[in-house]
C-alpha cells in the first residue's frame, strides 16, 4: 500500500497576500457604502424620488389691466395646447388623420412631426379652445397630450396698444404697462408634487403650492375717450397726409392721463406678425419720440420772462422781420415784420424775432433754471416702458445762438408727454405735477396701492400762470389758433410748426411737424390736450391741421364730460 504524500502547508507569504487582498476589498466595500449612504445620500435620494414622484408646474394667471370705469383692456384666457411624444404614438397615420380637422392643420404636417422616435417635439398647436381640447382628450390617442395654458388677450385689439404693450411667447411683458409692471402682473407659479406608479401615472398628491395670480392694474384711462382720439388721429393722418402723430388728453389738476394715442399702431394680440425691421412700431411715440417743438414752446419761455419780471403781457417794442445772432439770420415764419407788438401779440403772431428779444432779457442761468424746473431733459417718471428724456443742452454749452433758437422751440427736444406736462403747469397755477396713468394696483391678497397725485414743484407763480392763460386765450381768439375755438368756452392754446433736423446738418426744407397744445375752460381748466402731426403734406402751418383737429376733439370732450361753459 502506497501512502500518498501529505500536502505541504501554504507558505506564510501567500496567506499574507490573501489576507491583505481580503482586507482591502472589505475596506473598499465599507468606503463605498459610506460614500453611498452618507456622502451621496441626498443625490441618491433625489434619484429615487424622481422614480417615484412627479412635479408639475401650475401656471399663474396674469393680472388684468382695466380702464378707470372697469372696462377690460388686457386679461388672461384659459386655452389649451396639444403636445405629442412621438415615441409613444402607436399609429402616426391614423392619429394625424384624427387630429388634422380639429387642429386645422394639414394631415401630412402632423404626421411628419409625430412619426419619429423623439422624446420631445414643440407643441403641435397653441391656443386651442376648451371644446376642441375636450374632443381631443376624449379620443384617448396614445402619445398625444392636452395641457392648459394661459393666453394674453386684448379684447379691444389695437385700442391703447402703445400704452398696454404685449406679452411675448415666454409670457414676459414687453413695452407699455405690460413691460413696466411685468413682475407684479405675472404673479407666481404654483407647484404640484405627487407619487407615481410604475407606469408613471400620478396616484397620490403629496404637496401643492397654489399659483398666485398677478395684480390687477386700474389705469386712469377712459376707454371711450381713448377710442375717440384714436379714431380722430387716424382721420387727421389721412386728411392731412401725415406720416404719423400722437394725441394726449390729461386732467391738469391731477396729472391723470385720460387718453394717449399714437400712430402707427399695432394689435398686441398679433405682435408676432410684426416684421423685425418694423419693431419700432411698438414704441409709444407720445413718450419715446422727441422732437423740436417749435412755436408751441413759446409760452414756456414767455412764462419764464414774465415770472422773472423781465416783461409783462402789455410790454411793447418794435420788431423787424429778421435778427442776426452770432452771424446766423433768424427770421419770422413768413418773413414778415410785425412792427410794434405787445408780448400778447408776440404770441398771437408767433413772432420768432420778438421771442429772441424776450430770451435776451434773461441771463443764461435764469432761463436754464426755468427750463430745468419744467422737467425738460429728464423723464417724467410715467409708468410706461421706453420713455425718453428729450434734450436740454447743458448750460456750459450754451452759446447766444442756442439761447435764441430755444426761445422759439428749436435746438431743444421734448417728448409730447413732456410738452403737455409743461402746458398743464400753466393750467395748474404754475404747479408741475407728475403725469399719472395708474389709479390703483390691487394684489391677489386684496391689498391695494392707490397712486396719489404728486406735485413735483412750483415752477412759476399762480399770478404768472394766470397772465399766460390770458395771453393764450388771445392766441385762440385773435391769433393763429382760431380754428381751435369751441363755442361757449374759452380755450387757451398755441400752435407750433416745427422744422425737422436733418442728420446731415441743418433742417429739411420739405418737412415739418405741426402741433397744437392748449387747455379749457381757460378760467377753470379741466382738460389739457396736445396734438402732434408728423410731416403733414397738404398744409403748411399747424393752424390749418393740428388746430382744427384740437377744436373738433375739444367740442366732443366738453359734451362727453359734461363740462360747464365759460362764464
Amino acid at each position: 500500500m502506497v501512502t500518498p504524500p501529505k500536502p505541504s502547508p501554504p507558505s506564510t507569504s501567500r496567506i499574507g497576500l490573501i489576507s491583505a487582498l481580503t482586507f482591502l476589498m472589505a475596506l473598499g466595500i465599507t468606503f463605498r457604502l459610506f460614500q453611498t449612504q452618507i456622502i451621496e445620500y441626498k443625490n441618491y435620494l433625489v434619484l429615487a424620488q424622481k422614480q417615484h414622484k412627479i412635479t408639475e408646474e401650475i401656471p399663474a394667471r396674469r393680472g388684468k389691466i382695466l380702464d378707470k370705469n372697469g372696462n377690460i383692456l388686457a386679461t388672461d384666457l384659459e386655452k389649451y395646447m396639444v403636445t405629442a411624444v412621438p415615441k409613444n404614438v402607436k399609429d402616426a397615420k391614423s392619429t394625424a388623420q384624427k387630429l388634422a380637422p380639429l387642429l386645422e392643420m394639414p394631415e401630412k404636417e402632423i404626421w411628419a412631426k409625430i412619426s419619429g422616435n423623439a422624446l420631445y417635439i414643440p407643441p403641435l398647436k397653441h391656443k386651442i379652445e376648451p371644446e376642441i381640447a375636450q374632443k381631443i382628450e376624449d379620443m384617448k390617442l396614445a402619445g398625444i397630450l392636452v395641457a392648459p395654458e394661459n393666453v394674453r388677450f386684448y379684447p379691444e385689439g389695437n385700442l391703447a396698444s402703445h400704452i398696454l404693450g404685449f406679452v411675448d411667447a415666454e409670457r414676459e411683458g414687453r413695452y407699455g404697462l405690460e413691460g413696466y409692471f411685468n413682475e407684479i402682473l405675472k404673479g407666481f407659479k404654483g407647484e404640484l408634487s405627487s407619487e407615481k406608479d410604475a407606469r408613471g401615472r400620478p396616484i397620490n398628491v403629496e404637496k401643492m403650492t397654489k399659483a398666485q395670480q398677478g395684480a390687477t392694474i386700474i389705469t386712469t384711462l377712459d376707454r371711450d375717450i381713448q377710442f375717440y382720439i384714436e379714431q380722430k388721429l387716424e382721420e387727421g393722418k389721412e386728411k392731412y397726409q401725415a406720416d404719423g402723430g400722437s394725441i394726449i388728453v390729461m386732467q391738469p389738476k391731477t396729472g391723470e392721463i385720460l387718453a394717449m394715442a399714437g400712430w402707427p399702431t399695432f394689435d398686441p394680440n398679433k405682435f408676432n406678425e410684426i416684421k423685425k425691421e418694423d419693431v419700432a412700431i411698438f414704441q409709444n411715440p407720445a413718450i419715446s419720440l422727441a422732437w423740436e417743438p417749435g412755436s408751441i414752446f413759446k409760452p414756456i419761455v414767455m412764462s419764464a420772462a414774465i415770472d422773472k419780471g423781465k416783461v409783462e403781457p402789455d410790454t411793447e417794442d418794435v420788431f423787424s422781420n429778421m435778427v442776426v445772432v452770432q452771424g446766423y439770420e433768424i427770421q419770422t415764419a413768413q418773413d414778415r415784420a410785425f412792427g410794434r407788438e405787445t408780448m400778447t401779440q408776440v404770441l398771437e403772431n408767433s413772432d420768432n424775432v420778438a421771442m429772441v428779444w424776450v430770451s435776451e432779457k434773461m441771463e443764461n442761468q435764469e432761463l436754464y433754471q426755468y427750463l430745468e424746473n419744467y422737467g425738460f431733459g429728464k423723464k417724467t417718471g410715467l409708468e410706461l416702458d421706453t420713455e425718453e428724456t428729450g434734450f436740454l443742452r447743458p448750460l456750459n454749452q450754451w452759446r447766444p445762438v442756442n439761447k435764441a433758437t430755444m426761445a422759439f422751440g428749436q435746438g431743444i427736444s421734448l417728448t409730447p408727454l413732456q410738452m403737455i406736462a409743461g402746458l398743464a403747469t400753466l393750467a395748474n397755477q404754475g404747479k408741475l405735477l407728475k403725469p399719472k396713468i395708474i389709479d390703483k394696483i390691487i394684489y391677489s391678497d386684496g391689498k391695494e396701492d392707490e397712486m396719489k397725485t404728486e406735485q413735483i414743484r412750483e415752477v412759476i407763480s399762480a399770478e404768472t400762470a394766470e397772465k399766460l392763460t390770458g395771453m393764450m386765450v388771445s392766441v385762440v381768439e385773435r391769433g393763429h389758433g382760431k380754428k381751435a375755438q369751441v363755442e361757449g368756452y374759452k380755450v387757451a392754446g398755441k400752435t407750433g410748426t416745427a422744422q425737422v433736423p436733418n442728420p446731415a446738418g441743418g433742417y429739411y426744407e420739405d418737412r415739418h411737424i405741426g402741433s397744437f397744445g392748449g387747455f379749457f375752460p381757460a378760467e377753470n381748466p379741466e382738460i389739457v390736450m396736445l396734438i402732434r402731426l408728423d410731416n403733414p403734406k397738404n398744409v403748411e402751418f399747424a393752424e390749418s391741421s393740428a388746430a382744427p383737429l384740437f377744436g373738433e376733439i375739444a367740442k366732443w370732450l366738453v359734451n362727453y364730460l359734461k363740462i360747464a361753459p365759460s362764464g
